[in-house]
């Protein structure tokens, strides 16, 4: 068995000021920034850093994986090569490479896919309910079929571990589509005494983290309420949107029920302004979303958001540690941090802080970092390096406000976009890296005496997606989750989903739900 190096911090333990606090640059090489010593990070071969493993590598065979060189747009059922955009590239994030060329939409191509979406939305919605939903059963039986060459581009394409792209994503892909084909013959079950209708043609932008996941999750319910789509995935990951269209056709949907156009911020501002549109589905950054609430702001067009996160994770003194610190690193872990429900703030009970902080850090050690498609790979590739240059530049002001980092001491492939995971300890709540959402393997603690300091913390912040409480007390979980101005709490687990669960946050991490019964109402008017 090879032997494996111990971790070690980047800073000293007490974080004093006379110690020089190192930076960590773009590529992986941290420097101290006026220091003679550099440390060293990442760098070094992938074959290098897999001799120190325990495991052997173990890739994901990719031979059966179809991808086509060029994708034009997917408008009216079929594929039309954009008028007024062009084509870029997409890329691999593990190791840069090109996989395919995708269109992009301009403005009339936008006209193009709403006019298709709106010409098919009054045969779509006049269709009985019960052949809507066996359209749906459809493309949910030809997504298991097709689960494998699936996840495997969601892990190409996105950079997240292929474990996680198969056993997590695809799983929840398909019950979503299952889950919603049941309710579209029965939302007068769901809505008793109402009389819905559906709102018409839903324009929906979705992110990278997350891209066949959040395109199910969006697409499934507007279809079983009898709205049709206008779908722009995220630019950095189109791959399995590309697929998925191909699915559509495949199960026989109706042409210009699904329309899927990819592109950039020019694109889905052209999307958010159309006059065309009844609503608006937006899953990304805060930022954006304010935008897309000034512009819809007066016209009467619906909307839902689903922006960041900073989770509070609250680890108190009667929680059973191991499998506390097993939630931790799911919660801030899972697909490189990028999560916007991750549980990127770790609140522990002073009385075991010591305890569980070094039981994360040795459990830090223990995670393979590396080519996402290897079945041994527990954290992946980032996703650009726009995100990764975010990451580092987060983790320096965290390091030059004093916090105390720590990484465990293992190469990084020295060709793609990696980033070690990182503890950040000694940390306050004014500190960026406590307040701002910095999407990737980042996770800072702090400690609490009592319940009502970790309450008090885990609510002073700006966002309010989700949260996480592990104890053995069940009145002190209802106590702290009730407490919690959060849209998800977990209690003894964290990142569980279900489609008959409505998901979103409070204050700025959104407006609206998706999944569950709440899910479908956002997708329906009321007579």
């Amino acid at each position: 068995m090879a032997s494996r190096s111990k971790p070690r911090s980047l800073a000293a333990k007490n974080g004093s000021a006379a110690t020089p606090t190192p930076k960590i640059t773009q590529n992986g090489v941290a420097t101290d920034g006026g220091s003679k010593e550099a440390i060293a990070v990442p760098g070094g071969a992938i074959n290098a850093f897999v001799n120190e493993t325990l495991y052997a590598p173990a890739p994901e065979s990719t031979d059966h994986v179809r991808l086509e060189a060029k994708y034009p747009l997917f408008i009216g059922g079929q594929w039309q090569e954009p008028t007024d955009g062009g084509y870029a590239k997409t890329i691999n994030p593990a190791t840069e490479a090109t996989i395919a060329e995708v269109a992009t939409a301009g403005k009339n191509d936008v006209e193009r896919a709403i006019g298709a979406a709106r010409e098919a939305q009054g045969k779509w919605a006049k269709l009985p309910a019960l052949e809507r939903g066996k359209y749906l059963f459809r493309v949910a039986r030809l997504i298991q079929e097709r689960s494998r060459e699936l996840a495997i581009i969601e892990s190409m394409n996105g950079g997240k571990p292929i474990r996680e792209a198969r056993d997590v994503d695809l799983p929840i892909v398909a019950q979503h589509f299952f889950y919603h084909a049941g309710w579209a013959d029965k939302l007068e079950y769901a809505f008793p005494g109402e009389t819905t209708a559906p709102l018409g043609v839903v324009g929906q932008i979705i992110p990278w983290n997350f891209p066949l996941m959040m395109a199910a999750w969006k697409i499934a319910p507007a279809l079983a309420c009898g709205n049709t789509v206008v779908l722009k995935p995220a630019e950095t990951t189109p791959l399995t949107a590309m697929k998925l269209a191909e699915i559509f056709q495949d199960a026989g949907v109706p042409e210009g029920v699904v329309n899927i156009i990819n592109g950039g911020g020019s694109t889905g501002a052209a999307l958010v302004n159309h006059a065309g549109l009844d609503k608006i589905a937006f899953t990304g950054s805060t930022e954006v979303g304010k935008g897309i609430m000034k512009a819809l702001a007066g016209t009467g067009r619906q909307y839902t958001l689903e922006l960041g996160g900073k989770a509070a994770h609250i680890i108190f003194e009667d929680a059973p540690l191991d499998e506390a610190v097993e939630g931790i690193v799911n919660g801030i872990f899972f697909n490189q941090g990028h999560v916007c429900c991750a549980g990127s703030r770790v609140l522990i009970q002073e009385s075991v802080a010591d305890t569980v902080v070094a039981r994360l850090k040795r459990r830090l050690d223990t995670l393979i970092v590396g080519d996402p498609l290897d079945k041994n790979t527990d954290i992946g590739a980032i996703n650009s390096r726009e995100q990764l240059g975010r990451i580092t530049t987060l983790v320096n002001a965290g390091v030059e406000e004093g916090a105390c980092i720590y990484q465990p001491s293992q190469s990084l492939p020295s060709r793609g976009f990696y980033f070690a995971p990182t503890i950040f300890t000694e940390t306050a709540q004014s500190h960026r890296i406590v307040q701002e959402e910095i999407f990737g393997p980042v996770v800072t603690i702090q400690t609490f005496r009592t319940p009502d300091e970790a309450i008090e913390k885990a609510n002073n912040t700006r966002y309010g997606l989700s949260a996480g409480v592990w104890t053995d007390k069940g009145a002190k979980i209802f106590k702290t989750t009730s407490a919690l101005r959060a849209g998800v709490v977990w209690a003894n687990t964290f990142n569980r989903f279900d489609p008959s669960a409505p998901f979103g946050g409070y204050k700025e991490s959104g407006i609206g739900r998706e999944g569950g019964v709440q899910g479908l109402r956002s997708y329906l008017r009321f007579e």
